[in-house]
């Protein structure tokens, strides 16, 4: 039986430097501690400034003399995330780390201000167009990783390439699992591109299984958000384990570039994390390629591999 990897094996992280998207709650505000906690440098985004001060604010009181720094991010403007890559290269900002954390789930039909569907927009686009700006920084950094979280919702995905905004019949689960889709597709896909380059960096994804945060809750809206608090009270675990994949996938020393982490047990709802499998959709190599052709398009970002 393998042993449990908790918290206690996070390793010594001094002169390191994270950049967690979404961590002024949820699992970002808990990765966020446990990288301070662990001596890293952490730059925490957040949409509101007035909401990522208070989330520091709680870490700096949990973790004395935590080394924090607060930007603006919005994954749903490509506006926004141009100008959060510039200002980590104007101000010299080394990346070691890039953990693409936050997103939106189940929303009500919406549109990012550059008219994408809300939830592709952020959860896809928003990163990969994050990942591709910050790219250079991540191959000068040390042990360097892009860790990409999904989630189990990812096997209900497809990618329909004639609709992907979801105009037409729109459903909040079936964009948010499209969504989830392509974080994996994405995430494998760099992997692939990164070893082909011979780049220093790898990439990994997670997933927090069933995890209580405020996702749930954040857009969603009805009878879903009823449903999602019942089963949050009821079933879901603490945001500090559900965290513990995506951590680990980016600091444990053993991990290998293209593994998926995610709670494991319970038809993977809950538990420590261990390697899981994607779906054989997510794994297909030629689905990740149109879609990154596709995104590179939608974003403007082309990346230098």
């Amino acid at each position: 039986m393998s042993t449990k990897w908790t918290a206690d094996a996070i390793p010594a992280l001094a002169g390191r430097t994270f950049v967690v998207t979404g961590a002024n709650s949820g699992l970002g505000l808990e990765a966020a501690r446990l990288l301070a906690g662990n001596g890293a440098h952490v730059v925490m985004t957040a949409r509101s400034r007035t909401k990522g001060e208070a989330a520091a604010a709680r870490i700096g009181q949990d973790v004395p003399g935590a080394s924090l720094e607060l930007r603006t991010l919005d994954l749903a403007d490509l506006d926004s995330v141009r100008e959060f890559a510039r200002g980590l290269h104007e101000d010299g900002v080394g990346v070691d780390v890039l953990i693409n954390n936050a997103g939106v789930m189940m929303a009500p039909q919406q549109q990012t201000k550059q008219g994408f569907e809300l939830q592709f927009g952020t959860n896809h686009l928003g990163h990969f167009a994050l990942t591709g700006l910050l790219l250079d920084l991540l191959a000068a950094g040390s042990d360097p990783r892009v860790v990409t979280v999904s989630s189990t919702f990812h096997k209900q995905g497809s990618i329909d390439f004639d609709d992907l905004m979801r105009t037409k019949g729109y459903n909040p689960n079936a964009a948010y699992a499209q969504s989830k889709l392509a974080n994996l597709l994405f995430g494998l896909e760099l992997q692939r591109r990164l070893s082909a380059a011979g780049s220093p960096v790898r990439s990994l994804m997670a997933h927090p299984g069933y995890s209580a945060t405020n996702l749930q809750f954040a857009v969603t809206t009805g009878w879903r958000k009823a449903i999602l608090r019942v089963g949050n009270s009821l079933f879901a675990q603490k945001a500090a384990v559900g965290v513990l994949p995506e951590v680990r996938a980016a600091v444990a020393p053993d991990v290998a570039g293209g593994q998926y982490y995610g709670s494991a047990n319970f038809f993977e709802t809950r538990g420590h994390p261990e390697v899981v499998q994607p779906s054989r959709r997510a794994q297909d190599p030629e689905l990740a390629a149109r879609l990154w052709e596709e995104s590179e398009k939608l974003t403007g970002v082309v990346y230098p591999l």
